[in-house]
């Protein structure tokens, strides 16, 4: 990354960068959550943890980066080594531990910095602290939203990451309901004391939830109607794996990522898109290794995708060839755009 991060320090390179990934095609353009995306690809948080190389990574063609998650105190992690790839399946294991220097630096880091292109979206997700008690979280998750409303054109709640402990029981309804309220209530009152609009706040799940939970979840995002939800994290499953069972047992607890998500993911975000239709947008995260996955998770209910380990395996061209792939898609089925595909799951490849 310190070789990428000089070579697109120079405006010219940056700007061949963008010129060779960006696929520009008003068809592509999408509204979600009262923002306005050139293009459906987004960067999934976990790449960049501290919002150091969000502008940078823009001109690789995608339409948003989420970086974080940053949480409200600094914190080092989980003990090295803590990432794993499994090439046999086009996978990753990571135990990361949201490591990053806590929501005070990531602030100033970001009153310093400049969007590649004004249009460019951020978002920011937030999560709590490892030695925060869990019954402490909501004032955790708080303290990051005040300290990084100004930046963010929308914020992410990760509740879903297997890596910091008693995270995910914030997912069952009265821990849930108490935090998005509170964040709800707080974007409210700095909107309206800044004299701006609320920033969207999303919600993001794990895939391991329970058809129970995904019904208290749905359920939670109509009462109190937040903006979004992206659907999913990492998995703590390892069932079907082509590695070897003695491996994945050296390698440990963690969150698997990648293509062994393809089909869970696509169905928590169908089952989502058929309770919540387009009232409350899907992002589509989870396994998205090509063009053919994306475009199944736009027909399945997503709004907007977002990759991750299919940029580690794929490279930086992955966002133009999912961009193409979903332009061939549209031109074959006569579409207007690529929103007109969402949910379409006649549609499918």
């Amino acid at each position: 990354m310190g070789v990428f991060n000089r070579m697109l320090t120079l405006t010219p390179i940056s700007r061949t960068f963008a010129s060779r990934y960006r696929v520009a095609d008003t068809r592509l353009q999408t509204e979600v959550f009262g923002l306005s995306f050139a293009n459906p690809v987004g960067l999934a948080a976990g790449f960049d943890k501290d919002a150091q190389w969000y502008p940078k990574l823009a001109t690789l063609g995608f339409s948003h980066v989420e970086v974080g998650t940053i949480t409200g105190q600094a914190q080092s992690g989980n003990p090295t080594p803590r990432l794993f790839r499994l090439p046999q399946d086009r996978a990753i294991i990571n135990r990361m531990g949201f490591n990053n220097n806590g929501a005070d630096q990531a602030a100033k880091r970001l009153a310093a910095t400049r969007k590649f292109r004004p249009s460019d979206i951020l978002g920011i997700n937030i999560g709590k602290t490892k030695v925060v008690p869990v019954e402490s979280a909501t004032e955790d998750y708080l303290y990051s939203f005040e300290r990084l409303f100004a930046f963010a054109d929308y914020f992410t709640v990760n509740v879903s990451s297997p890596n910091t402990p008693g995270l995910r029981t914030l997912q069952n309804r009265t821990p849930l309901i108490e935090l998005l309220t509170a964040l709800q209530d707080r974007n409210q009152s700095l909107a309206t004391d800044h004299e701006v609009q609320t920033v969207p706040i999303l919600l993001k799940i794990a895939p391991d939830v329970t058809s129970g939970q995904l019904d208290d979840i749905i359920s939670i995002l109509k009462e109190i109607r937040l903006d979004g939800i992206i659907a999913t994290n990492t998995t703590l499953s390892r069932a079907d794996l082509n590695t070897d069972s003695a491996t994945v047992e050296e390698i440990g607890p963690g969150g698997l990522s990648g293509a062994p998500l393809t089909e869970r993911s696509r169905t928590v975000v169908a089952k989502l898109h058929e309770s919540l239709g387009m009232e409350i947008p899907v992002i589509g995260v989870g396994g998205i290794m090509c063009g053919k996955d994306a475009w199944n998770m736009i027909c399945a209910g997503a709004s907007l995708v977002q990759i991750y380990t299919g940029f580690i395996y794929g490279g930086p061209g992955i966002v133009r060839d999912i961009n193409r792939f979903v332009l061939q898609k549209i031109e074959q089925h006569q579409l207007a755009t690529m929103s007109d595909a969402v949910g379409r799951t006649d549609l499918m490849v």
